[in-house]
């Protein structure tokens, strides 16, 4: 019996039409508790409307052309909102999307220097239409239920320990180390100062409290509280901008402001090829899917399973759909003038919140679309509000790891693997890739070759590949 089948016996016929589309009552949820979740993936989330504008505006492409932060900021929100609507109506689950951060460096520092943004936004339409006809396929969900059940496990511990880093490294908790010193610090230089990292220990404190004693909306009564106290402080106190990081919390002067969707369909599909050559354009198009690929998968199983969706095989019923929307969201992250959107381990501050349905992600998606005309009340809310949010999450996914037989090395040493190059490289894809090969790798050593599905053999060459990519190129461009 799977996690997701009814626990009550209420007939439909006494449900409202939202329950019955949703599914609520049937994975114990109720309207108040998904809505409530919706807005505190959004709040989790929504730097996400100022920091990928920063990324990509901040770069030039191949002529020498930066983009209009206004622009991007509409761009990101809009496809944003739109993605995330579609996967709440079609895969009825809580997952919100928005334009991938493991996607927007490959675009800004792999394709803008050596192309058009035109081009290089069309590559990214080009890695939705190929993801969409993998997951249309069914070879995406083969590929998907091919990882042993351990490793996918070991995807979500992961994925808590690379949202709790991003929390910890955005709040300033967790600094980069200085040449011949450790690689990270606690704080920029060994010690933790200023008033922001002030602010997150506050929130932490605060949303652990009202989390241990199962105050409803405790995530989002944390962050509320704290971006106030945030915004109070900075305009008593002298703390330098960059000190907050992307989000500076001050009041906005105003709560509206017009779209600009100047860089809506403004797309070269192939001409990339053109002008860059087709090893340059084909590398940055292969990074691309297999980013966007495995990105996705490790989140929603992830997230998925936090949420207690997944069944005892470890598999998610309709999968196909959300794979499909995660492809299709891609193209419509790429045609609006932006980073391909894929699904956001944020999501999981939802979850923790009690989502359990679609209706999550359409509340998110709705508040993205209402973001695009209130882009100034996005501006409020600092990073080290939200980050706490990230540290409580990672805290409730670590307790995956009690799936794991730590006893069997021949799952518990890719299991580490996985979740150890996660946050320590920043990159859930590393984490996926590292630990599919050193699961085939030491199944073979124990003469056990033929227990590793052929899928998962061929996914780890791909692997292999991807990592050794720039030794490839150096061989096939010499």
């Amino acid at each position: 019996m799977t996690q997701t089948k009814s626990p009550t016996t209420t007939p439909d016929v006494s449900r409202s039409a939202l329950d019955r589309f949703f599914r609520i009552s049937d994975r114990r949820s109720t309207v108040s508790r998904e809505i409530r979740g919706g807005i505190t993936t959004f709040v989790a989330m929504g730097y996400v409307i100022l920091l990928v504008p920063l990324i990509i505006g901040g770069v030039a492409d191949i002529d020498g052309n930066k983009l209009s932060i206004a622009q991007l900021t509409t761009a990101t929100a809009f496809s944003a909102g739109l993605s995330t609507i579609l996967m709440g109506l079609v895969g009825n689950v809580p997952l919100a999307l928005a334009a991938g951060l493991g996607v927007v460096p490959v675009v800004a520092f792999q394709a803008a220097p050596y192309m058009t943004w035109p081009q290089a936004f069309g590559l990214v339409v080009l890695m939705g239409v190929i993801i969409v006809v993998l997951a249309a396929t069914g070879l995406r969900t083969m590929i998907i239920n091919a990882i042993p059940v351990a490793l996918k496990n070991a995807i979500g511990v992961g994925i808590g320990m690379f949202i709790a880093m991003i929390g910890l490294v955005s709040s300033g908790v967790v600094g980069h180390g200085t040449p011949g010193g450790p690689p990270v610090t606690l704080g920029a230089d060994g010690h933790l100062q200023g008033w922001p990292v002030v602010i997150f220990a506050v929130g932490l404190l605060l949303m652990l409290a009202l989390f241990i004693r199962k105050i409803p909306g405790a995530i989002l009564i944390s962050i509320a509280v704290v971006t106030v106290l945030a915004v109070v402080i900075n305009s008593v106190a002298t703390i330098e901008p960059t000190a907050w990081g992307a989000v500076v919390p001050t009041a906005p002067e105003s709560f509206f402001a017009a779209p600009d969707f100047g860089l809506m369909l403004n797309i070269d599909l192939f001409g990339g090829f053109a002008r860059a050559g087709g090893l340059v354009a084909g590398v940055v198009l292969f990074t691309l899917v297999l980013t966007g690929f495995f990105d996705a998968m490790g989140t929603v199983f992830g997230v998925c399973d936090e949420a207690g969706l997944l069944d005892e095989k470890g598999t998610m019923p309709g999968i196909g759909k959300i794979l499909t929307v995660d492809g299709v969201a891609q193209v419509i992250g790429g045609a609006s003038g932006g980073a391909g959107s894929t699904v956001y381990v944020e999501s999981a501050t939802g979850v923790g919140e009690g989502a359990r349905t679609g209706l999550t992600s359409v509340v998110t998606g709705g508040l993205f679309l209402a973001a695009i005309f209130f882009t100034p009340l996005a501006a409020v809310v600092p990073i080290q509000a939200a980050a706490p949010a990230l540290v409580l999450v990672g805290a409730l996914m670590m307790t995956q790891a009690r799936k794991i037989d730590w006893q069997d090395l021949e799952v518990a040493v890719p299991a580490f693997v996985t979740i150890a190059l996660m946050p320590f490289t920043y990159s859930i894809t590393n984490g996926v890739g590292a630990g599919l090969i050193a699961y085939a790798v030491i199944k073979a050593a124990r003469g056990k070759f033929r227990e590793v599905h052929w899928l998962v053999w061929v996914v780890s060459l791909v692997f292999a590949a991807y990592f050794g990519i720039s030794a490839i190129e150096q061989v096939l461009g010499g």
